[in-house]
């Protein structure tokens, strides 16, 4: 118990919680100070000690303190404090090192200054201005600005680009605003602190060019042939490339997918991967691409990775004299090395000690062995540690912490077992004895070397008590219980074998005998493997007091052996009972497919489990590329009995693609489907039946158009698809034949400057393939294309109806001159002092000769010509006729608009709406009258200025549009709405809402 022994279940050596991290501290900042962490868990408390680049750090001296087990180094120097810092914490039962930390100093100098020669480029050209960083660390990153402080080189389009390898200004293809002075800025980031400096001018000149040459891309920046990666890090590639039009970039990987994690950088200068893995290893392009042409460049990704431990040693206490096995496994690229500590010092193959490489043994281990254990995985990126305790232990016998058990229930005719475990270092001898009996190995008793006791065949006479001795060089000590024999437990009512169908209820009863002062339980097993029976969802339920399960719905899957045991705490009984469970078949087996022909396919099959109910038939399932789903097939036999095990599909489609399934039943219902068959493609054959839809017509002068529906995939038969068209004038005997071989195509063009206009053809079609030809469709009537009607319609008559509107009428053509079938006519109008080329055109849908044309001027002078038109174009043009619109209507509505009710009715008065000069006379008013959905209107000659509605009897509303009429139609409206609701009546114009007057 001295100061300076480890105290086993009391001390415990120094275990890390936080630990130093590197540092990057900036170069002549003399006032600030570093602090590298340092704490660990540790029983008696851990003190520290720190080195660096293996030397004792001087701590007390001015600059270095200690605090807690943090180091602090104040006004740090960059020639005196650089270097790599490492932390031991100690207390008596070992010491370990900390992870190393590295002390570095940032610095940024300026540029140079010299300022570099101005460059001059032609428009189009590429070109790059160099950087030409000053010396600094850590990394440096770059951006450029123009003219003036922050006007920051931006992307545009890709034109400009950035490398953060070198710093240098890219530029795609110049242009002549490019002209400016450009400087390099660059930044670096420390812990603490950042800096930045920028250079001297860089002048860029871009002449015009008045011939523009364009240029194919040429990659000017090019990503290594070799690249390291560091696994779990990201890594970035730069590619840019001069070329006009500007060039645009992509990445691919040479032999693999591009990873997703890409993202849009697959399509940018810097391919970015973050979170590398070893799957992303491999080579890389960049191409890039205008419409001159394209340029590559590709280099490789190597993957490495920092040491991750996959195995590590743990805490162990040994007796003294025993051996030590500890392993540790790390894993990283390149491998790692594995080196030992015993309290910070390196451990080596000596004496009891054997190193070899990640595998630690030590043998016959003595006191001094004991302390804290690390284990040391490094390569070039990283190094790690694991750490662990060895306790060795020596201690003479002692039962305190685990004495033999004091009473020991045992069953009469079974059998027990008494342990004896004390603590004790080195091993002890272990020996028992009853009483002053010391026993020894007999037909009833055995005695282990690791000191177990085991007394089968128990009886009354076995009861009493039990010792146990233990002794080494260091002691002696013992331990004893009493041994106490209880009844037996016993199956009184056994669970009998059971048959039943999918679905029903069964219950297997199970009852038992017991030592009445112990507790009995029961437990149910099936197939070996216990049962939930706490579950009240499931399908297995014991009932309270006895031992009896009742199964629930059996399923196929619950048949097999259940084992009912009855246990209390010093023995246990069991019996076993088969259940049967009878269902639908199980799928049939091992289904293959033969002897395919064009149009059948004989399937064979083996049967399946019959689950205790014989097989009465099965069922064929098949589906294809045409099918949704499963469906049942045609088979020869039709009813395929029981015990068959084959048959064939008939009906199916020559040259398609089938999967099958075999479908067993019995009277309990049908089974699970077998495993589907490989798929089999038909046999070919020549089609049977022709393609639908043929028709035509339409098209240019002198062409027969010919149109079809392509056949659907289930018609073809086979590959080599294709069409014959036969086609002949009405009435003339020989046929014209043509092969179309392409399976899409809907529309053949037969052009022949001798073919007459909408000359009838008659035209069948017929389907081939490689194996034949189908039969020919039925004969259609095509006529070959329209041309433009040659007659013009005539005596044309044009009559203004209104200010905006003209009626058009006319005498219709002669159907026999219209080249083909008369669709209309078009209407053309055109204003007096405008050219006939400018004319508005208004189609008929039909043969109508009247048309109403609208959206005309007031007032206007409109010439009207008619042509007839087919689906070939429009005919010649009639004579001209000439209409002019009517005046204007007033565009005032009618004013001082008033309103009275009486009872159910109301009385409306306005004002004559007076015409100007240039509007036409007002020969009327139109009064438009709407509520709850339904409308009339009222039309009043000139002489009428009011009018009397009806009301509506709930106490609603109307609204009333008055508006004058005349020759050039209707004038503006004045909207009135009549309310009754709560006795109050507004009348409302679009401008305003006021009280009006009323009568009760």
């Amino acid at each position: 118990m001295g100061g300076d022994v480890c105290i086993t279940g009391h001390d415990s050596g120094p275990v890390f919680e936080e630990q130093p991290s590197s540092v990057v501290y900036p170069e002549g900042l003399s006032k600030g100070t570093v602090t590298l962490n340092c704490q660990a868990r540790a029983s008696p408390a851990a003190t520290y000690r720190w080195h660096v680049n293996g030397t004792n750090v001087p701590v007390g001296d001015l600059r270095y303190t200690l605090v807690a087990g943090n180091l602090v180094i104040s006004g740090p120097q960059y020639g005196s404090d650089g270097g790599s810092y490492q932390c031991l914490a100690m207390n008596r039962c070992g010491t370990v090192l900390s992870r190393v930390a590295n002390l570095k100093f940032g610095y940024l100098h300026d540029f140079s200054g010299e300022g570099q020669s101005p460059q001059t480029v032609y428009e189009g050209a590429g070109a790059f201005l160099a950087c030409q960083a000053p010396a600094h660390y850590p990394a440096l990153s770059y951006r450029w600005f123009v003219n003036d402080f922050p006007s920051f080189v931006k992307p545009d389009g890709g034109r400009w680009f950035v490398s953060q390898v070198t710093g240098n200004l890219y530029l795609a293809k110049a242009e002549p605003n490019d002209t400016a002075s450009y400087f390099c800025f660059t930044t670096i980031d420390m812990d603490i602190s950042t800096k930045s400096t920028f250079s001297k001018a860089n002048q860029l000149t871009v002449q015009p060019d008045a011939n523009t040459r364009k240029s194919a891309p040429a990659i000017k920046v090019r990503f290594p042939a070799e690249t390291y990666a560091l696994a779990g890090h990201t890594t970035q590639l730069e590619c840019f490339a001069y070329g006009n039009p500007i060039p645009k970039l992509r990445w691919r990987k040479v032999d693999g997918l591009l990873p997703s994690k890409a993202g849009a950088s697959a399509e940018g200068p810097i391919l970015t991967l973050p979170e590398m893995t070893f799957h992303d290893e491999g080579v890389y392009e960049c191409e890039a691409y205008n419409s001159e042409g394209r340029d590559k460049h590709q280099g490789r990704i190597n993957v490495q990775a920092q040491p991750e431990w996959l195995q590590v040693m743990s805490d162990s206490e040994v007796e003294i004299s025993s051996e030590l096995h500890w392993t540790c496994v790390a894993a990283g690229k390149p491998r790692p090395s594995i080196r030992w500590l015993r309290n910070g010092q390196p451990l080596s193959t000596q004496d009891r000690v054997e190193v070899n490489g990640g595998r630690l043994k030590v043998i016959n281990l003595a006191l001094e062995d004991s302390g804290m254990y690390q284990c040391v995985a490094e390569n070039k990126h990283d190094t790690i540690y694991s750490n662990a305790e060895l306790r060795v232990q020596v201690q003479a016998p002692d039962f305190r912490s685990n004495p033999v058990r004091r009473l020991v229930p045992a069953a009469r005719g079974g059998q027990v077992m008494l342990e004896c475990r004390p603590r004790a270092a080195p091993k002890p001898t272990l020996f028992w004895s009853r009483g002053t009996e010391l026993l020894t190995n007999s037909s009833r008793v055995t005695v282990t070397p690791d000191g177990i006791l085991w007394i089968h065949n128990i009886s009354r006479a076995d009861e009493g008590k039990y010792t146990c001795f233990a002794e080494n060089y260091l002691g002696k000590a013992n331990s004893t219980g009493h041994l106490s024999v209880r009844d037996a437990t016993k199956i009184t009512l056994a669970p009998s074998n059971a048959d039943i169908n999918q679905e029903e209820n069964v219950t297997l009863q199970c009852h038992a005998s017991h030592d009445p002062t112990m507790d009995l339980t029961f437990t149910w097993a099936h197939n070996g493997a216990l049962l939930d029976l706490e579950d009240p969802a499931g399908p297995y339920h014991r009932k309270e007091t006895i031992g009896d399960l009742l199964i629930v719905s059996g399923q196929l899957s619950q048949a097999g052996t259940y084992s009912c045991t009855a246990q209390t705490v010093v023995d246990s009984a069991s019996a076993s009972a088969k259940l049967v469970v009878r269902g639908p078949p199980g799928p049939p087996g091992g289904l293959v497919v033969k002897n395919v022909a064009e149009t059948s396919a004989e399937l064979r099959w083996s049967r399946g489990y019959d689950n205790h109910s014989p097989i009465g038939k099965y069922v064929i399932m098949g589906c294809s590329p045409l099918s949704s789903g499963w469906r049942t097939m045609r088979t020869e036999p039709s009813n395929i009995e029981g015990n068959a095990e084959s048959a064939r599909v008939v009906g199916l489609l020559p040259w398609m693609d089938y999967e099958f399934q075999v479908i067993a039943s019995n009277i309990l219902g049908s089974g699970e489907p077998s495993m589907s068959s490989h798929t089999v493609r038909t046999q070919q054959a020549a089609p049977t039946v022709a393609p639908s839809g043929l028709g035509g017509g339409g098209g240019d002068r002198n062409e027969l158009i010919i149109t079809w529906t392509p056949m659907a995939r289930e018609y073809q038969n086979g590959d080599g698809f294709g069409y014959i068209l036969a086609f002949r004038k009405r009435n003339t005997p020989t046929w014209v034949v043509e092969r179309v071989s392409n399976v899409e195509s809907s529309r053949y063009v037969y052009s022949n400057q001798s073919l007459s206009p909408y000359c009838p053809f008659e035209v069948k079609i017929k389907a081939y393939n490689r194996k034949g030809e189908g039969p020919f469709s039925q004969i259609a009537l095509v006529h070959s294309a329209e041309e433009e009607p040659t007659v013009a319609p005539s005596r044309i008559n044009a009559t203004a109806l209104t200010a905006f509107e003209m009626q058009v009428s006319w005498d219709p053509v002669q159907h026999l001159s219209a080249n083909g079938i008369l669709r209309g006519y078009e209407i053309r109008y055109w204003r007096q002092h405008e050219r006939e080329a400018a004319a508005d055109r208004v189609r008929t849908a039909g043969l109508e000769t009247t048309a109403r044309v609208a959206g005309l001027r007031p007032s206007t002078r409109y010439h009207v010509t008619v042509l007839a038109y087919n689906s070939a174009g429009t005919g010649p043009a009639s004579p001209k006729s000439t209409v002019t619109t009517r005046r204007p209507p007033p565009n005032r509505p009618p004013g001082n608009v008033f309103w009275k009710t009486d009872g159910s009715w109301v009385t409306v008065r306005w004002d004559h709406v007076k015409a100007l000069g240039n509007e036409s006379a007002v020969l009327g008013y139109k009064v438009l009258y709407k509520h709850e959905g339904q409308s009339a209107l009222k039309v009043l000659d000139k002489g009428k200025t009011s009018v009397t509605l009806p009301l509506p009897k709930d106490n609603g509303y109307v609204v009333l549009e008055i508006r004058s009429w005349g020759e050039g139609g209707d004038g503006a409206a004045h909207e009135t709405i009549v309310s009754l609701i709560k006795l109050r009546s507004y009348i409302c114009t679009v401008h305003t809402c006021a009280p009006a007057p009323h009568t009760h």
